[in-house]
């Protein structure tokens, strides 16, 4: 099957290093809510079968609460097929699962993340935030906020929330990037000995990240602390579980905040009057943190599989077809959100699907959530200007929202604004 003449392609890694293509989910989503794919080889990587691209929020939120007629895991949940012989073991992670089993995982995992424990690193955030934005100050007035704030502001809190030591910091971040980047050409793939790129969630790869979890989990039995890994290591989740789980924490946790944060500061140096109102006082933190996540979600797309002979928005989709939903596009959806493309703090409701939607809604989203909202209070105490010194370098990616680099101008603020 070819896409029909007129379907934007939304599937080509390359076409994400300009940012999310809202030109061509806005026509998706006018003529074509549910459309063919073609999968073709791309920077290395073979072709696939194709998929359904669904770009209508509506379709995307029934998409993603249906897990009877829409699976986490008879394929798994990138737009890329795993090996075949790598799929038993990447179905072990609580992303890759549906119910029961999905449910089961999922109350286990979640008794770590208590209100108490997450609501205790506000302070160590805030004093984070605040030293590396004042870092950052005194080494500008032209600073790249990646490099100088939100990868470290990111990746050290999420250490500081398991129990990771802080010699091993580095660690997480290099497994990190040779998950989420491995599109980019700057990442270059793991090449097997047939000349084939290696899946990067593969058992292969992971070993290393594996090992760690097993010494890691054993070292807090020993020695517990107030740290996820210390309840994860005595909860009753099976070592291969608890691996995986550790997996899913170190990427998924780390790289919502590592991509959310530079996209929230790029879309207020883009829009200096609503930046204006925030940092005035005259926008609330927490409706401008939904607003900024809704116009830079951390992640673009997610696949499920066709469990059965179904219909989606007018379209027959067969039993087996891979089905990918578009964030960035249903959190553009005119249908729902009036006047998508302007950036406004003050709206409400907001009901962005950028932490996801049904029983895989994201698990660390409360945790996410406050380290933005202290980002970006920490912010308009810290600065009084954020502009754009260069345009930003993005992650050539399909899958994640990702900035290498935001280049700006700031200058520090006098006084703490009342």
């Amino acid at each position: 099957m070819e896409n029909p003449g007129d379907v934007p392609d939304v599937f080509d890694p390359r076409i994400y290093a300009d940012g999310p293509p809202h030109e061509a989910y806005r026509s998706l989503r006018d003529r074509h809510p549910v459309a063919w794919q073609v999968e073709y080889e791309v920077l290395g990587w073979p072709a696939g079968p194709g998929f359904w691209a669904v770009t209508r929020h509506a379709d995307v939120v029934r998409v993603l609460k249906d897990s009877t007629h829409y699976s986490s895991c008879l394929g798994a949940t990138q737009i890329r097929d795993p090996d075949p012989a790598d799929l038993p073991f990447i179905r072990r992670m609580m992303l890759n699962q549906d119910p029961p089993e999905h449910g089961r995982l999922r109350r286990l995992v979640s008794r770590a993340f208590t209100p108490g424990r997450i609501g205790r690193f506000a302070g160590t955030a805030r004093e984070r935030a605040r030293e590396l934005l004042k870092a950052a100050v005194d080494a500008g007035p032209e600073v790249d906020l990646v490099r100088a704030v939100t990868d470290d502001y990111a990746l050290l809190n999420l250490t500081d929330l398991l129990g990771v030591p802080a010699s091993d910091r580095g660690l997480l971040h290099a497994w990190t990037e040779r998950v989420i980047a491995y599109q980019d050409p700057d990442e270059p793939p793991v090449i097997d000995d047939r000349g084939r790129p290696v899946n990067p969630r593969s058992p292969a790869m992971l070993a290393e990240m594996f090992d760690y979890a097993r010494e890691l989990a054993a070292y807090k039995r020993k020695n517990p602390a107030n740290d996820v890994m210390t309840a994860l290591a005595a909860s009753e989740l099976r070592p291969a579980e608890l691996e995986m789980f550790f997996f899913l924490l170190t990427v998924a946790g780390n790289d919502t905040v590592r991509s959310a944060a530079p996209g929230g500061l790029l879309a207020l140096a883009v829009h200096p009057d609503e930046r204006r109102r925030l940092w005035s006082g005259e926008a609330a933190v927490d409706r401008a943190v939904e607003e900024l996540l809704r116009v830079h979600p951390p992640v673009l797309s997610f696949r499920r599989t066709a469990t059965h002979d179904t219909e989606l928005a007018g379209r027959r989709v067969p039993a087996g077809d891979k089905v990918v939903v578009f964030h960035a596009s249903a959190n553009h959806d005119e249908r729902v959100f009036a006047d998508p493309d302007r950036l406004d703090l003050d709206r409400s409701p907001n009901p962005h699907v950028s932490f996801g939607e049904g029983p895989h809604v994201c698990l660390g989203a409360h945790f996410a959530r406050l380290q933005l909202r202290v980002l970006h209070e920490e912010a308009r105490h810290t600065l009084r200007d954020l502009e754009l010194a260069a345009p930003p370098r993005r992650l050539v990616s399909n899958f994640i929202n990702g900035l290498k680099t935001l280049p700006v101008r700031v200058r520090a603020r006098s006084a703490p604004p009342t």
